[in-house]
């Protein structure tokens, strides 16, 4: 049989340069002689993102910003578009109903924005090519004045995957908590859904098999998978065939609403940034999915350093079950971040936050998931001229870090500030707000070290005395993949 590695090298190339989501590592098969050299990191073609339904609330009132930061190697040409789901954007190909895009930014560097009232609004499904592609990220925010959930909701619309954790779900009384499930394809794809209490597995065998028909979305109650009523859940979301969006929309009776996106994938080590400041109640909810017990040490990087927070120095997750740490209010007046590690044996773990702000009838709540780092590049949108917080932590060594805030949606100039970020430290940065803003805008972040640097984001508004607010965290944006350099003398081998 013959076979070439220049074939291959193609093959996994072109992958590359579609998905924009792989990091492609050629293998070396000549013995000695290389015939890969190292790969360079290009600019991604192809970003797809889908944003779950934001609510069935009538007087919800939804906000969407779209945005890509300037790549340079970028591609001049390309575009990007949300349609909604069921619908068929221009160039999909596809057999359904061709609608007009809901969403249409057409040039990096100025966010897009547009809105929605009411609880008809849809799930969106949204495609950028070429120079609109590279870090392409679009903030969905809805504003819920009463009801269950009510407060400030926000989530990042998200790649389409096969495996997402959430760790911080709920089915007692009082919580209503859906899983979105969005499907990008012109396929069905097929989904399971397991949940994970204190005390393992809750058997549900309404969760196996769930099927998401082409370009649709099915917001699952997660209520009626189960008939145990636990206030801490894991859901672990894989797809059996096919590829979906999921995110997590909480709603409290009480303490009112928000979406918990994924959480980073499971790891010894977990940061979850940006805990605010005036936070009067923090937990955390952490699940063990392996067949081995994790013993973590839990501390906050506060603006002076790391502290160990009394009380809570650890906490012990058994294997297959859902643990949780309640951490009252543990900034006390400061910026934080939870730090995670083994206490012993290297463990993986899934994590994640929820934050309460405000006391009584007037408490809102949000999530903060763990996180990945920044990587090279990070981006989040619908930044507004009062209520932004930016958070960034270096959990191990200084770092420096380049912030950029966008030109305003309608006006507004880009401005650029850097910052350095003591090792073991989180800090609330006063970053630049564009000179003549009108509209919102963008803030991307860049380390310029080679070391580690986590972020988050918080916005908030005023809900009559209801301190409403959501958070959103900023891992690497995958603007760029890596793609082998071939040489030319590529060998053809024989076997």
């Amino acid at each position: 049989m013959n076979r070439t590695t220049l074939s291959l090298i193609a093959g996994t190339t072109a992958l590359a340069a579609v998905t924009g989501f792989a990091v492609l590592s050629a293998p070396d098969a000549s013995g000695g002689d290389t015939a890969v050299e190292a790969a360079a990191q290009l600019p991604v073609e192809r970003t797809s993102l889908l944003c779950p339904r934001p609510s069935s609330s009538d007087i919800a009132e939804t906000a969407y910003t779209s945005f890509t930061p300037v790549t340079e190697g970028a591609s001049g040409k390309g575009g990007a578009q949300l349609v909604a789901a069921g619908e068929e954007s221009a160039d999909s190909g596809g057999k359904g109903k061709t609608a007009k895009p809901f969403l249409e930014p057409k040039e990096p560097g100025r966010p897009v924005t547009a809105s929605t009232d009411g609880g008809d609004a849809p799930a969106l499904i949204g495609l950028a090519e070429g120079k609109s592609a590279p870090g392409w990220t679009v903030q969905e925010t809805t504003e819920v004045a009463a009801g269950t959930g009510r407060g400030l909701l926000g989530v990042n619309c998200t790649a389409p995957d096969t495996q997402f954790w959430f760790p911080g779900v709920s089915t007692a009384a009082g919580r209503t908590d859906y899983v979105h499930l969005t499907n990008p394809d012109d396929a069905a794809a097929v989904v399971d859904i397991e949940l994970y209490g204190k005390d393992g597995e809750l058997k549900s065998a309404v969760g196996e098999g769930i099927t998401v028909r082409p370009r649709s979305t099915e917001p699952v109650l997660l209520s009626t998978l189960t008939t145990e009523k636990q206030s801490d859940l894991t859901i672990h979301v894989s797809v059996r065939s096919g590829r979906v969006g999921a995110a997590v929309q909480a709603l409290d009776d009480k303490q009112g609403g928000d979406w918990l996106a994924a959480a980073a994938d499971p790891a010894g080590t977990a940061v979850l940034p940006g805990i605010p400041e005036d936070a009067t109640s923090v937990q955390l909810i952490a699940f063990a999915p392996g067949d081995t017990d994790a013993d973590l040490k839990l501390r906050l990087a506060s603006p002076s350093g790391t502290i160990t927070p009394a009380g809570s120095e650890t906490l012990h997750v058994k294997a297959g079950m859902t643990a949780t740490a309640d951490l009252g209010a543990i900034t006390r007046g400061e910026a934080g971040s939870l730090l995670l590690s083994p206490t012993d044996e290297s463990v993986p773990v899934v994590a994640a936050l929820r934050v309460v702000r405000g006391k009584g009838a007037d408490q809102e709540m949000a999530f903060i998931p763990a996180t990945r780092p920044v990587g090279k590049r990070a981006t989040v949108a619908d930044n507004r001229a009062k209520g932004t917080t930016l958070a960034l932590t270096a959990p191990g060594r200084t770092a420096e870090v380049k912030v950029t805030a966008s030109a305003g949606g309608t006006a507004g100039k880009a401005a650029t500030k850097t910052f350095t970020i003591k090792a073991g430290t989180t800090q609330n940065v006063e970053f630049p707000v564009p000179a003549g803003l009108k509209g919102p805008y963008a803030l991307t972040v860049e380390p310029l070290t080679d070391t580690p640097v986590h972020a988050s984001r918080t916005l908030e508004s005023k809900l009559d005395a209801v301190p409403a607010f959501t958070i959103q965290t900023l891992p690497d944006d995958r603007g760029t993949v890596a793609v082998p350099q071939a040489r030319e003398d590529v060998a053809v081998l024989q076997d």
